[in-house]
């Protein structure tokens, strides 16, 4: 009978919890405030406790990054849609009516920015990826092909590469 009892590996919750610092500051790299990360970790965790077991994960801090990464993306662009509807003021009776036309302006501008979400999502992730760093975080190519692990003449060509898929959807974005 086998009396060596192998350690047990730490479960994905596990990892993450150990790691949570490091996983804040990755989130809070993306979406800027405490806040907003603190909310990309709540649920990065819930995903990551439905999802795979740790034996089916190579690398679980690795991997437990890259879903908070997804999910810090997520919020990111779900707060910058919502953000260019958002009217802050002191005295709302000073705020002029809307136009006719602000309806039809904003289902233009949830169409744009579906179409917009379909193009990015059917780009490559490492693609999507290196664009999202670009734009959405103001990363250097350098620093993008540090963190995906090649070089920055590739990071530029993914990054014309997302530009060209992103131009069918510039007539939308133009208004005309």
């Amino acid at each position: 009978m086998d009396m060596s009892l192998q350690p047990a590996e730490p479960t994905l919750g596990e990892v993450f919890i150990a790691n949570r610092a490091q996983l804040q500051r990755v989130a809070q790299k993306i979406v800027r405030t405490a806040d907003l990360a603190d909310e990309v970790l709540q649920d990065a965790y819930l995903k990551l406790a439905d999802g795979a077991s740790v034996r089916d994960v190579r690398k679980p801090l690795g991997y437990c990054c890259q879903v908070v990464r997804n999910v810090a993306f997520d919020y990111h662009r779900h707060n910058s849609v919502e953000a260019s509807y958002r009217t802050y003021c002191e005295d709302v009776e000073l705020v002029s009516p809307p136009s006719n036309d602000a309806p039809e302006r904003v289902l233009d501008g949830r169409q744009a920015l579906a179409a917009i979400d379909r193009v990015l999502e059917a780009l490559p992730a490492r693609t999507r990826m290196a664009f999202e760093l670009n734009r959405l975080s103001g990363m250097t190519q350098r620093e993008i092909g540090v963190r995906l692990g090649c070089s920055a003449t590739l990071v530029n060509f993914m990054i014309k590469d997302a530009d060209a898929a992103l131009e069918s959807c510039r007539y939308l974005v133009q208004g005309g």
